[in-house]
This record gives structure tokens, sequence and C-alpha cells, in this order.
């Protein structure tokens, strides 16, 4: 994973940890206060239900009582329910329809103490019949409301009733009055929309839903007047319920804004992540590909900035560094430079030394010979004067090689595979000598004379190091490297398979005047490796002890078609 990843990941992970726990703990504290916000609003909204259902219950009380009042002073009422009047009976059968109606009750009936209706305000048929269980049963439960399922001469009704009594003429008479429930009761207690208020009773089958909570139940008495043997007396329920639709759209828009909220933050925190790594990152691979370029022979990069930062005192560092390695480069340079030219002074001192001591013998032993025998010069002369040409021919040729040390480069396009064939030709062991070269290779940046001197030296070396050798070879070959965002190479390859050297023979390979043959002189190497810097080139020697050796020199390389031969 990169440097850039690894930062990315760290700033993304900075900003969205803290975020995420943010948006969690804002989430959870505004569900749980709006929750409570809703609870609390829905219990109190339950209370008043329940304060409704007692003001209905006071209110049927209320009525009940003063319908009882209205009767102890009615005495049509009293003749006809006492003292059985037969002119009075019609009055009586319509008594509770009409007391109904005025008082605004969905169920009335009047009973007597024996329990026969005696007038029916919901049903009037039931005139008669005998219902003794009902006033039984609510004379037990006489302050509280009761659930009675009874019938009308329509359909069934579902009342919640009271019951009430009075006295006439020493007899006790039962009101049991009541209102319908199930339509009336429930539309008025249920205020908030959110609410619901539904009558469960025995027999009663209620479709089942998710989106609501019940979050109050109050039991009251059920008489079921229906049932087919006898009175059903049982438990029913007047349930509160809430919707959960509006909790639900309330926590889906808080979830809804917060995931919005973290999307665009988190894609804030992507952009700004991968702009502030890439910036961040970005003067960091500048610096090291800057970096990478640089070695003794290249030594011109250039780490200036205006940033003020860390990076910015790393590239002031860099090119301090570079500044002193270019220092030192140079005087190491001026020191090799001093010491070659004082080992080739001294060299080139004893070899004139050398071709200089038989001419001053020569020129001695003839002014000797003027001086003592003038008529013996010219024989003299003749016998001694091969010496002298030898020597001259000797100090000839001494300064011709040395001439050939530092020529100046030309810096010309020059064609490696044909200066590779020139020489092969000129190689006196052509049959161990094998030539691979690439057909498209580019011409390399440099000057032929000195990469002809290159080749010499380095194949003259390989044969020397496989002399003796009856299966000796030794290989050149060229090939094009550095394609890509690497610059273009051209790579001259001369490889043996020679004894090789050891690590202490390869250390001092380049030394000037090092030489492990009989008659050399232990400047070959030396002046390849500086005719190869000389060119802006590298070499690079792969060797081991029995192995053989590879010398490998990349130059430089420009374009065929502009290449000026």
């Amino acid at each position: 994973m990169s440097f850039r990843t690894r930062l990315f990941l760290a700033i993304l992970l900075a900003v969205l940890l803290p975020l995420g726990a943010l948006a969690l703990g804002v989430r959870r504290e505004l569900e749980r206060r709006l929750t409570r916000e809703y609870q609390g609003r829905v219990a109190s909204m339950t209370r008043v239900i329940e304060s409704d259902l007692a003001r209905e219950s006071g209110m049927v009380s209320l009525r009940l009582a003063a319908m009882a009042l209205q009767l102890g002073r009615d005495n049509r009422f009293r003749l006809a329910a006492v003292q059985q009047d037969p002119a009075n009976r019609a009055y009586l059968l319509n008594y509770a329809g009409e007391a109904m109606q005025l008082s605004g009750l969905s169920m009335l009936q009047i009973q007597d103490s024996a329990g026969r209706i005696l007038s029916s305000g919901h049903f009037r048929n039931q005139f008669d019949r005998p219902a003794p269980e009902l006033s039984r049963l609510l004379t037990g439960i006489r302050d509280t409301l009761v659930l009675i399922r009874t019938r009308t001469p329509d359909s069934t009704l579902v009342a919640l009733a009271r019951i009430d009594s009075v006295r006439l003429g020493g007899k006790r008479l039962t009101l049991v009055g009541g209102i319908e429930a199930e339509s009336r009761l429930l539309s008025k207690l249920a205020r908030d929309s959110s609410l619901g208020v539904t009558l469960v009773y025995p027999g009663l089958r209620l479709a089942q839903s998710s989106a609501r909570q019940v979050v109050r139940a109050v039991g009251l008495p059920y008489v079921d007047l229906l049932a087919e043997h006898r009175v059903q007396v049982d438990t029913a329920q007047l349930v509160v319920t809430q919707s959960l639709d509006a909790l639900r759209a309330l926590r889906r828009g808080v979830n809804r804004w917060l995931l919005l909220a973290l999307g665009l933050t988190l894609a804030l925190a992507l952009i700004g992540a991968a702009w502030l790594s890439a910036r961040i990152s970005r003067p960091l691979r500048e610096l090291a590909a800057k970096t990478s370029r640089i070695d003794l022979d290249r030594l011109d990069q250039s780490f200036e900035t205006d940033r003020r930062d860390e990076i910015g005192t790393l590239s002031h560092l860099l090119g301090a560094m570079t500044e002193r390695l270019r220092n030192s480069s140079a005087r190491l340079r001026e020191a090799e430079r001093r010491a070659a030219v004082g080992d080739l002074a001294r060299q080139v001192t004893h070899d004139i030394k050398n071709g200089l001591a038989p001419i001053r013998n020569v020129l001695r032993h003839l002014t000797q010979v003027s001086q003592e025998e003038p008529d013996r010069l010219p024989g003299i002369f003749e016998a001694r004067r091969g010496t002298l040409d030898s020597s001259v021919e000797y100090l000839d040729t001494l300064a011709r090689n040395y001439d050939r040390l530092a020529p100046g480069p030309e810096g010309r396009a020059c064609d490696v595979n044909a200066i590779v064939e020139q020489v092969l030709r000129n190689t006196s062991r052509d049959g161990a000598v094998h030539a691979r070269l690439s057909e498209r290779l580019p011409h390399a940046l440099g000057d032929s004379l000195m990469v002809r001197r290159v080749l010499e030296n380095l194949v003259g070396n390989a044969l020397d190091s496989i002399a003796g050798q009856p299966r000796g070879s030794v290989t050149v070959s060229t090939e094009r490297v550095g394609q890509g965002t690497e610059p273009e190479r051209v790579r001259l390859v001369v490889a043996d398979t020679g004894a090789g050297m050891t690590r202490p023979e390869l250390e001092r390979a380049f030394d000037d005047f090092y030489t492990t043959k009989p008659g050399g002189t232990g400047l070959g190497l030396s002046i390849v490796r500086r005719l190869i810097l000389d060119l802006n080139g590298s070499l690079r020697v792969e060797t081991e002890p029995g192995t053989g050796t590879r010398m490998v020199v990349e130059l430089p390389s420009v374009s065929a078609g502009d290449a000026a031969v």
C-alpha cells in the first residue's frame, strides 16, 4: 500500500469515525427525546379520554336521576305502572321512548321490582317481557359504567349504561339507561387523529395492525342480553391505541436528514482526503523522482522551492546534500585527475628517460670519436644510426600512444552496430568472437572513435581472459533499453567465458597502472572508464571467479531521424 493510499485512508477515518459517532449520538438522542415527548402527549390524551369517559358516565347518571325524579311526580305513570290503570297503558308503553329522545339516551328500560319490563325505549316490543337477570346483575355494579349488548328493531345495540331506581306507591322501579358506544361515544372520545378508541368484548373480532400500539385498556363489566340460553356476564375493554405512523414518519425524517448530512459530509471528506493526500504526496513523489536521478556523474538536479513547510525543509536539505556531493565529486575528480596526471607524468618521464638513454649514449660516443678520431666519425655514425632511428621511433610511438589517452568527444550520433562489426572484422581471433546485434537499435550520442576505443579495449581484455581455453568465447551484444518513462539508452555488452575476477581484483580493476597480465600497462580499463564518463554513459561489471565476466556499457541515444553521421 502506497503512502498516498495510507494517508488517504487515515484522513478519511479521522473524519468519518467522529462524524459517525456524532451522527449516531444525535440520532439516538433525537429519537429518545421525540419518543418521550410523543409518549407524553399520548399519555396526556389518554387521560383526557378517561376524563371524557367519566364525564359521559356522570351525564348518563344525572339523566337517569332526573328521569327518576320526574317519574315520582308523574301521576299518569304512577297510575299505569303501580295501579295498572288500563286507560294509561298506552302512555306507559310510549313513556320510555319519549323520555329517551328527550334525554339524549340511546337505551332506556324501566323494570318493576320483579324484573318485568314496563317500558322500553330502544325496543318497544319488549313490554311485559321478564328480565330479572339484568336488574339483578346491574344492582351489584350500580356505581360504574356497564357495557350492554342488546337488540333494537333494526339491529344490535352496544351501549354504555348506568342503573338507577325510584319508589312509587311502595314499589321499587329500576331504570337502565345508556348511550350508544360504538359510533357515537367512541368518535367523541378520540379527539386526536393519532389515537383510536375501540371497544373489545367477547365475540368481537378485530383485525390486528402492526401500525398501532395499545397504550391503555380500561376494563368494563359486560352484559350480553343476546346470548341464546341466558344472560351472559363477562368483561369488556375500552382500548386506547396509538398510531405509529406519525412516530415512524418522524423517525424516517430524522434518519433521512442524518443520512443526507452524512452522505454530503462523506463526499466532502472523500474529496478533501483525496486532495490533501495528493497535495502531500505529489511533492514527495517529485522529490523522489529527482533524488532517483542523482549519481556522481549527474549532480545537476535542482531542489529549489518556495515552500516553508516540512517538505520545503526536506527540499532544502536535499539541495544542500546535492551541493555537498557536487563539491565533493569535483574535489574527488580533481584529486583523481591530479593523481592520474602524476602517475602518467611519472610513467612518461620514465618512458622518455628510457628512450633518451640510447640517444644520449650514441651522442656521447660520437662526440668522443669526433674529438679523438675524426676520420672514423662517418663509419661510427653509420654503425650507430640504427640505434638512433630505433630510439626516435620508440619516442614517436610513445607520443602517439599518450595522445590517444584523452581525446575530446565530438558529440555526434554514431551507429554502435557498425562499430561493433568493424572492430570484430579487425579481430585476429574471429572464431572465438560472436555478435548478437539488435536490428532496431537507435544511434548513440557520442564519438565514434571513443566508442571504438572502448570496444577495442573491452574485446582485447576479453580475448586475453580466454587465452589458453580451447572452447573459450567472447560475445558482443547490443540492445535498446529504457523505453517508457525511463530515458532511452543503448546497451553494449561484452561477455567472456574466462576465469572471471575476484572481489579484490574487481575493486582495483579500474585503477591506473594496475594489471595482472605480463607486459600490460594497466591503463586499458582506466581509459575505458574515463571515455565512458566523457560520453555521459555508465559501466557495470558482472563477474564471478570461474564463470567469466560481463562488461555492460550504457550510452545515451538519439533519434535515428535526427542522426548526423
